[in-house]
């Protein structure tokens, strides 16, 4: 098959060269080849792949699209020149037919058996006719062609004086097209991916498990992601990996490739730390403590991006704050590169910040921070450095650099550290394109502490990091982390789970007390003495209403000094005193009518404090009846419209949305969205436009836009163990969709298929036993899977286009079932899903979704071991916000909603019942200060260190604590009933029995000794009763008369 060259692209890019050309003279970006009276690009052989790639191979492939080996192309001011072999001149014949901006030559040699043609002397004849000729003069090409042209040029008379035209190359290549974008996004989701999952968990396991592997060979595992082997034993992509990632379905696998092999770096390297692309994996074996130090970067047709990390296994101090140090640069410095901005210029700024933080380190800076990337992985004309003085422009691609090299640690050891990304340069500020592994909380290990007494030095115990998201199932263990991963021998079963679930739960405890010292210190930074809430209105003020503007646009009806009801001016005019008086319908608070004989009166009770006012009905239509009646239907229109105003100041009217042009829009088509449009119920389908998403209705008629601006979060639900699959879009600001306000807007297609035929029909004749309800089954399954990869795949592009527009990453986030409970948020009992950002119920509306980074603390109430459920409620940073009850929520599930609230770094509170949070809330607000000086969230809920503040509570009471006795109110037992049904009664009655002196009671053992005892007594009476027959009177399906009370398990009164 015939390669096609985008004949268009081509032409555009060589007018993009002529164009630079010509004005070589006024940038001097092409000064190099102002004097140039043609340009000479050479090639030979193909590099060896150990090589990296020349400029001119760079060149030729940005220009072409393809590299041509054995290709001269002569640039002169009125023609393009090509000598090339006849194979490569019918590809080459193409870029004619795209109209470029000069004619195109082509010279072809002659084949190795034909006699010799004159297009080589022909070429040579054009080179020398000129005295001045651009070209890449630091770069060496060989092969036959090379050694020919070399030979004639040898011979001839008349050489032209070569200057060097790299710069004018690289300032060609340095602002990339959409296209080139496009390539590079693809490429650096690919070494995002394979940063993420697998090279940081292949990692982390090596660590847990001490394996002794070298780092060669963990980088050749990382290389076999792409594949291994040839022939019959080839591998193909590993996409247990690469499905893992953003917008990888589509990629061309043929033409993805390493840029170099990945270089992995620790302490036990033999020939040091090295912060160099060009530094290689050595034979060692990898330390499993100390600095590692990773670098990978990955090529998607011809276009590079690159990344580089630093994991640190039992951080010291000033490990720790030379990384925060590198984090906060990096931050710095995406703010710094801008369009107009020089290279120098920004590596002076990162240089200041290590002034200004750490002074002491600006010995052991890099001598540059990045350089330009693209096709060529390294272009240095756009190196980072304090030298030099070029500028940056709109969408040029830099891979970012920073990092300190010979750090000493505290056993005088040398180390290094670094953070590595590409980036792409904006018009105010840069994006980063790589991204992952990156947080202090994914980059810092800490060593068990309980264990490194018994750990020696040359063997360190397993790095663990924080707790894992994933809870404790039914109070077991899950996989954690502990030393060796390993039971001692002398320990049993029970007794390791224990103390597993011991260490679980200290964990848990000192995690908790440092969140809420940082809640607490927080507070008491945010809020200055005297200040307050910030969400409270200052107080009732009055609004501003206008009848009207003059006398003259009364109505006519007050000539005749009659109560007049002015409906367009939203009016009532009163004669008082001969005078026609307006009075706003805003002003009147009601109006009632009272009648005394043959007198009627009209009382209007206008908007003062302290005044009451009845009403009473009449039937008899009197002008006072009809005025009555009228002023009250438009106090009740007013009121109305007040209402809806109230409602509607969070909506925005968004912008117009701009259709997608030269391509046909990405569709999801036969879905259903939520909240449902006017109409008959039919599934539509769902485009991405050039800023947003638009759901068109089956007929056309309707339609709902959402900007990217606009959304929130993003959720793909798969339909596994659902009826449906979903695409959830969360808003930022409501919207209006029909008469409605929507905060939330969700597209789905039910998993079942209802044409499907169920009855085998003729299968049935040929068929016996389960074959047909397998199959059926199979075919189940595949329907699924397919839903899940086609709405999966539309949320991904959702995600991809919506951060192109925006310069901003928005993720797809997908529930986790696993991690799931359930709860009431509303009315109904319903699954609550984690998220990596967020707790959703998707399914079924009213939705919830609730960003966990906008919660202060979770309180769970109604913790106590007689009840079977308990709450929890979500108190937000916005203490205006009324905090978000989630209520019977199953004891069962205690431990699983604690660990992951302290998995995703929220603080806890605990308490035996349910607290009025209304005055509670309406307290802090008044003054947020005094609240947190009294001790904040851990004096009031006892987080942290709950014994501890407890007991130093009690001797002074805070104006914030509530009283026990109106904490068992009824508004407990009532929200309990609302919800839990019939255990729920059972419940609030043992909670309503719940008292303060309990703590005195029977510990643990003298409990378990007493229900022994019952037991055995139980079964005794039980035994002596019914005799023989006492297993038949058990069974529930019957009751027999002469059974007595104590056949039903209960014991008689002591």
């Amino acid at each position: 098959m015939q390669v096609q060259l985008n004949k268009q692209l081509i032409a555009s890019r060589l007018k993009n060269v002529y164009d630079g050309w010509r004005n070589a003279s006024q940038n001097d970006e092409y000064g190099s080849i102002a004097d140039a009276e043609a340009l000479l690009l050479l090639s030979g052989d193909p590099a060896g792949e150990d090589e990296p790639v020349r400029k001119g191979t760079a060149f030729q492939t940005w220009l072409l699209g393809y590299e041509f080996p054995s290709t001269l192309l002569l640039f002169q001011k009125d023609k393009l020149l090509i000598l090339c072999s006849a194979s490569k001149a019918k590809f080459l014949h193409q870029i004619k037919e795209g109209n470029p901006p000069v004619p195109v030559e082509i010279l072809v040699q002659a084949k190795a058996k034909e006699p010799p043609s004159d297009a080589l002397p022909k070429f040579v004849e054009a080179y020398t006719s000129f005295k001045r000729v651009g070209s890449l003069v630091k770069e060496a090409c060989t092969g036959k062609l090379m050694t020919e042209w070399e030979q004639r040029i040898s011979k001839a008379d008349n050489k032209p004086e070569l200057v060097d035209m790299a710069p004018a190359l690289s300032a060609f290549m340095a602002v990339k097209d959409e296209e080139e974008m496009k390539c590079i996004r693809t490429a650096a989701n690919l070494t995002s991916t394979l940063l993420v999952h697998h090279i940081v968990l292949k990692l982390e396991m090596i660590l847990d498990k001490e394996a002794k592997i070298t780092h060669e060979q963990f980088a050749t595992q990382i290389e076999a992601r792409l594949g291994s082997g040839e022939g019959e034993a080839a591998k193909g992509p590993d996409m247990k990996v690469w499905s893992k990632g953003r917008g990888l379905n589509d990629v061309d696998w043929a033409s993805t490739e390493f840029c170099y092999s990945p270089i992995i770096q620790s302490r036990s390297t033999s020939t040091g730390y090295d912060l160099r692309s060009t530094a290689e994996s050595s034979s060692d074996t990898i330390a499993h403590k100390g600095v590692f130090l990773i670098a990978v970067g990955m090529r998607y047709k011809g276009y590079c991006a690159n990344l580089g990390r630093s994991i640190i296994v039992d951080p010291s101090k000033e490990q720790e704050a030379i990384y925060n140090l590198l984090l906060s640069m990096q931050s710095e410095i995406l703010r710094e590169i801008k369009d107009g901005v020089s290279a120098r210029e920004v590596y002076q700024r990162a240089l200041d910040i290590v002034k200004k933080e750490m002074p002491e380190l600006e010995k052991n800076f890099v001598k540059n921070a990045g350089f330009g990337t693209g096709v060529e992985f390294r272009d240095s004309a756009y190196l980072l450095s304090s030298k030099n003085a070029k500028h940056l422009k709109t969408d040029m691609v830099l891979n970012l650099s920073l990092g300190f090299s010979d750090l000493l640690d505290d056993n005088g050891k040398k180390y290094a550290l670094h953070i590595v990304d590409t980036i792409r340069v904006g018009a105010d500020r840069s994006t980063l394109l790589t991204e992952g592994a990156k947080s202090t909380k994914d980059t810092l290990f800490f060593l068990n502490p309980e264990n490194e007494d018994e750990v020696a030095e040359d063997k360190p115990s397993k790095p663990s990091k924080k707790a894992p998201v994933k809870p404790l199932t039914n109070g077991s263990p899950v996989k954690n982390k502990t030393v060796g991963g390993k039971v001692l021998r002398n320990k049993t079963r029970s007794a390791a789970q224990e103390e597993v679930l011991m260490t679980a739960a200290a964990k848990i405890k000192d995690h908790q007390q440092q969140l809420h010292d940082g809640l607490q210190s927080a507070g008491m930074a945010k809020y200055s003495e005297g200040a307050s809430g910030g969400g409270e209105k200052e107080g009732k003020t009055w609004k501003r209403f206008q009848s009207y503007k003059g006398e003259s646009a009364l109505p006519r009806e007050v000539e005749s000094l009659r109560i007049a009801v002015d409906r367009k001016a939203q009016t009532i005019v009163l004669p008082v005193h001969g005078f026609a008086v307006p009075f706003h319908i805003n002003t009147i608070k009601n109006v009632s009518k009272n009648d005394e004989g043959d007198y009627t009166y009209l009382r209007i009770n206008f908007q003062t404090p302290g005044q009451l006012a009845g009403k009473k009905d009449d039937t008899v239509p009197t002008r006072m009846a009809i005025a009555f009646k009228h002023i009250t239907h438009l106090k009740k229109e007013a009121n109305k419209r007040e209402q809806q105003k109230n409602e509607m100041p969070d909506v925005i009217e968004q912008d117009v949305q701009l259709d997608i042009k030269g391509r046909c829009a990405h569709k999801l088509p036969e879905v259903f969205v939520s909240p449902a449009l006017d109409g008959k119920r039919l599934p539509g389908e769902v485009e991405i436009h050039q800023n947003g998403l638009r759901y068109q209705s089956p007929m056309g008629s309707q339609k709902i836009d959402v900007l990217f601006t606009n959304i929130k979060h993003l959720f793909f639900q798969p339909c596994d163990k659902e009826l449906m699959v979903i695409v959830h879009i969360h808003l930022r600001a409501p919207i209006m969709i029909g008469k409605k306000k929507a905060h939330d807007i969700q597209f789905f297609r039910e998993a079942s298929d209802v044409q499907f035929d169920e009855t085998g029909n003729r299968k049935r004749k040929h068929r016996y036993g389960d074959e047909d309800e397998i199959e059926m089954e199979q075919q189940e399954r595949k329907r699924r899977q397919m839903l899940n990869k086609e709405f999966k795949l539309f949320a991904e592009r959702v995600a991809e286009a919506a951060s192109t527009s925006m310069g901003e990453t928005l993720e797809v986030d997908i529930p986790f079932r696993e991690l799931s409970f359930e709860g009431v948020p509303f009315r109904t009992n319903v699954r609550l899903q984690p998220t990596t950002e967020c707790l959703v119920h998707l399914i079924d509306p009213p939705f919830l979704v609730v960003t966990l980074n906008e919660i202060e603390i979770a309180s769970l109430e109604r913790v106590q071991f007689s009840l079977k459920q308990f709450d929890l409620v979500l108190i937000f940073k916005d203490f205006t916000k009324a905090p978000l009850h989630i209520n019977s929520i199953p004891s069962g599930q205690l431990d699983d909603v604690k660990n992951w609230l302290d998995s995703v770094d929220i603080p806890l509170g605990e308490g035996p019942v349910n607290l009025n949070w209304g005055p509670i809330m309406k307290t802090i607000n008044e003054s947020p200060y005094d609240f947190f000086q009294q001790g904040g969230w851990r004096s009031f809920l006892g987080g942290g260190d709950a014994d501890t503040d407890a007991d130093e509570g009690s001797d002074s009471e805070s104006e914030f604590e509530a009283d026990p006795e109106e904490l068992q109110s009824e508004e407990s037992s009532a929200a309990a009933s609302e919800y839990d049904g019939s255990d729920a009664s059972d419940d609030s009655g043992s909670g309503s029995g719940y008292d303060d002196d309990s703590d005195d009671g029977d510990d643990w053992e003298e409990l378990e000794r007493k229900a022994a005892k019952s037991d055995s007594k139980r079964a005794a009476e039980a035994k002596g009763t019914r005799g023989d027959s006492d297993s038949d009177d058990d069974r529930p399906k019957k009751k027999k008369a002469s059974a007595k009370p104590k056949a039903n398990g209960k014991s008689k009164k002591r």
